[in-house]
């Protein structure tokens, strides 16, 4: 993807079914990498054990600013560590984040929590750790930089307009979809589709890319895998069937997988 020059104003952070956009000063360094081999020890080297092949996946801290609002405030959703959470990075090139725009997503162990005073105002460092080692030999998740399939707004009706080409060709070995519900006022599923041309009535459900029926009148976050042999074809788009609900708003990003491993 041709990206140009962006600006950290177009990053945004959900995490935990939250917008936490509006707190965060920085986040990061958004962390992919594999350790080099070594190949010459000492006795006095110490042991480490690591799966091979598995990369090192980690987005980093989030610096924001301190807010106490009850419900939603940095400090509210962020000061309970040592839990798991569900978090997505949309960046924006050159504007707010769109479909076919990169995420930085995963699920990562939240390590900490530190409020700090600088310059007269309070501001919290959340750190996060890496990938959840319950989810570390998912065979999807192996890389943590997928297409936003839908940004962050407000859905009153099922999709019937097109949709993005995030690869180029279709794929046959799976992936993984995740996605953040900020409201609702009711029940919904979303789904992932896919299709050969990217026209309207061509696209299909993708088996098993689907968050179940949510109760969208409070947040939800998750993961869905696909399976490793599940079929992608080349066109991507969102689906949202409104159960009791009227209005949803949400974020869903897809990773395919394109080679064994990664």
């Amino acid at each position: 993807m041709a990206t140009g020059r962006t600006h950290p104003k177009w990053v945004r952070c959900y995490f935990a079914g939250y917008d936490m956009s509006g707190y965060a000063r920085t986040v990061g360094p958004l962390k992919w990498e594999y350790e080099e081999a070594e190949l010459t020890a000492v006795m006095g080297d110490a042991v480490k054990g690591y799966l091979p092949g598995r990369a090192s996946i980690s987005p980093g801290t989030l610096n924001g600013v301190f807010d106490s609002t009850a419900t939603s405030g940095l400090h509210v959703i962020a000061s309970t560590v040592a839990q798991s959470e569900v978090v997505m990075i949309p960046i924006g090139i050159r504007a707010a984040p769109a479909a076919g725009d990169p995420v930085f997503m995963g699920e990562f162990v939240q390590l900490g929590y530190h409020a700090i005073e600088e310059g007269g105002a309070i501001f919290a460092n959340v750190p996060f750790g890496e990938w959840d080692v319950s989810d570390l030999l998912s065979h999807s998740r192996s890389k943590p930089w997928g297409v936003l399939i839908h940004a962050k707004a407000a859905v009153t009706a099922a999709n019937t307009a097109v949709g993005i080409d995030d690869y180029g060709a279709a794929t046959a070995l799976g992936g993984y979809m995740m996605y953040q519900v900020f409201a609702g006022d009711g029940t919904a599923t979303i789904t992932m589709e896919d299709a050969a041309t990217n026209e309207n009535a061509e696209f299909a459900a993708i088996t098993g890319a689907t968050t179940g029926e949510l109760d969208c009148s409070t947040v939800q976050k998750g993961v869905v895998d696909l399976t490793a042999t599940r079929d992608v074809r080349r066109y991507l788009r969102w689906q949202l069937s409104l159960n009791t609900a009227k209005t949803v708003t949400f974020a869903i990003g897809f990773c395919r997988t394109i080679t064994a491993g990664l």
